[in-house]
């Protein structure tokens, strides 16, 4: 399988789509300015603790107060909360844990109110981001993340991945890193560890130890709330969770991500370096490498398959509900087996849409009925199989009496939601327009104004991409007719995003140029 991101960076967010075999099955979008970030720890403070919900609120310098339920706190928190506090009051010298006493564990059905308190200053990391009107999810469960490993603090458990296919490789890696870890810290061996050696393994415990050295120092007569650690950007970490050998390319529109994607690469994946580009068409990247025509596609209430069958995506409070149509275009022949294959593309399809839009919660399926138990099997199986690259905690149970299939997938972040309609290109909902045939006239009144303002200013024109059509088809009557009228050459290029009647002059620096 062929793996490609791309990474649009605008002033205000980076855009990173994830394509397998050149079909969209991700999409990231996050803000410049973006405070929280999964995976970020903090030092908090608790501000309200509700038994009623068997959680507390804690202030770690968001809007809203995190939210920390029992669940979360883990059973080390005792130890957490002693190393916290012995930091927080300059009674702890070392980020070592050698000597460090591990305190009982807490119980599963405990009680909040039991094992914290108000006047706790607590160590947090961030487990969901801020959805909606709701603060971030937190995490007593700390865990330092790397390309192959994660580190655990408080806890002596060396577990490896379950996806590492031979047991041999298990039982290396199990030995390995249990005779290289440091004594109170666990370590949880990651996919990509498979094959490598022990100088490579020890050098990503030593920097992942590091980090934990420089929370530490930061502890030191801290006050909450107060960010101790940042995850890395959405870029790097997507990288480091997703890179693997079957990646093939990356392409980057901005040079200073660039630069920072080939420095990452340099350093962990030395091999891979040379599948970075640096995009430099003025065409906007996600339309030259097609993501925006996927997305449009993709991201309606209704989808259809090649093969003529669609599904309809429903969200409700409680659940998303997918229903599976046959389309017009089904055999009538053999109709169970026709029944099945209407089935096994679209449950291929929704477990793309699931990953694409980072569905969470309950989602129901409504297959087409089927009344082979066989093919029923047959239908499960599959759809585990294609859910199975996807990196979210899920579980998919079998069909019920009804032929309906549940699937319970793991949320942490908002849903991605993007509204695929497009206004009226010509009478933007009030029923009128103007005449579609002065548009060039327009063009050709604000260029004049254009080349009168920047005279030495080369010109671009991006338009729809029906007018770039038509003037580039017309291009001798046209372009050289204003060649002729201004002694300017005028390169136009199409915009998916605009509408039939807008248009926008660039300069050479494609900055716009405003016609006010």
């Amino acid at each position: 399988m062929d793996k490609e991101l791309i990474i649009n960076s605008t002033p205000t967010e980076v855009e990173i789509a994830l394509a397998e075999d050149s079909k969209l099955v991700e999409l990231h979008r996050q803000k410049t300015n973006s405070k929280f970030s999964v995976g970020d720890i903090f030092l908090g403070r608790i501000k309200k603790l509700m038994p009623g919900l068997n959680a507390a609120f804690v202030d770690i310098g968001h809007a809203k107060d995190a939210f920390l339920h029992y669940t979360d706190l883990g059973p080390k928190l005792p130890s957490l909360l002693k190393f916290t506090n012995q930091a927080v009051n300059g009674e702890s010298k070392t980020h070592g844990l050698e000597d460090f006493d591990l305190k009982h564990e807490i119980v599963k059905t405990g009680k909040i109110d039991q094992v914290l308190n108000r006047r706790h200053s607590i160590l947090v990391q961030i487990l969901k981001e801020p959805i909606s009107t709701k603060g971030p999810r937190l995490s007593c469960e700390i865990t330092l993340p790397g390309r192959f490993l994660v580190l655990t603090p408080f806890s002596n458990i060396v577990s490896v991945s379950k996806k590492v296919g031979s047991s041999e490789e298990r039982k290396r890696l199990q030995r390995l890193i249990e005779s290289i870890k440091p004594r109170n810290f666990g370590v949880i061996v990651r996919t990509a560890s498979e094959g490598k050696n022990a100088a490579t393994l020890h050098e990503e415990l030593r920097d992942l130890e590091e980090k934990w050295q420089r929370i530490h120092k930061q502890l030191i007569r801290a006050n909450p709330p107060m960010k101790l650690l940042s995850e890395l950007d959405k870029t790097s970490s997507l990288l480091r969770d997703v890179l693997t050998d079957d990646f093939n390319r990356i392409i980057v529109n901005d040079e200073e991500l660039f630069g920072s994607i080939q420095k990452y690469l340099t350093a962990n994946v030395p091999e891979k370096r040379k599948i970075v580009n640096l995009h430099k068409s003025r065409r906007p990247l996600f339309d030259v490498e097609g993501i925006t025509r996927q997305i449009k596609a993709s991201f309606g209430k209704t989808f259809t398959m090649p093969s003529g069958s669609y599904i309809v995506i429903e969200h409700t409070e409680a659940m998303h509900v997918v229903d599976v149509n046959s389309g017009p275009k089904m055999s009538r022949r053999r109709q169970d087996e026709a029944v099945l294959s209407v089935n096994m593309e679209s449950a291929k399809e929704i477990a793309r849409q699931l990953r694409l839009r980072d569905i969470g919660g309950l989602i129901i399926i409504d297959f087409i009925d089927m009344k082979s138990s066989e093919h029923k099997k047959l239908l499960v199986q599959r759809m585990r199989e294609f859910m199975r690259t996807d990196r979210a905690q899920h579980t998919v149970l079998p069909l019920s009496r009804f032929g309906l299939m549940q699937i319970t997938r793991q949320r942490v972040r908002q849903e991605v939601i993007i509204n695929t309609s497009e206004a009226c290109p010509t009478c933007n909902g009030s029923g009128k327009i103007n005449a579609s045939i002065l548009i060039l006239d327009l063009i050709e009144r604000d260029m004049e104004y254009v080349v009168k303002n920047r005279p030495n200013v080369k010109v671009s024109l991006h338009v729809h991409p029906y007018i770039q059509a038509y003037l580039t088809k017309n291009w001798r009557k046209v372009q050289r007719h204003w060649y002729s009228q201004h002694r300017k050459w005028v390169k136009i290029y199409e915009n998916n995003d605009f509408d039939i009647n807008t248009y926008r002059f660039y300069d050479d620096k494609e900055d716009e140029i405003r016609l006010n």
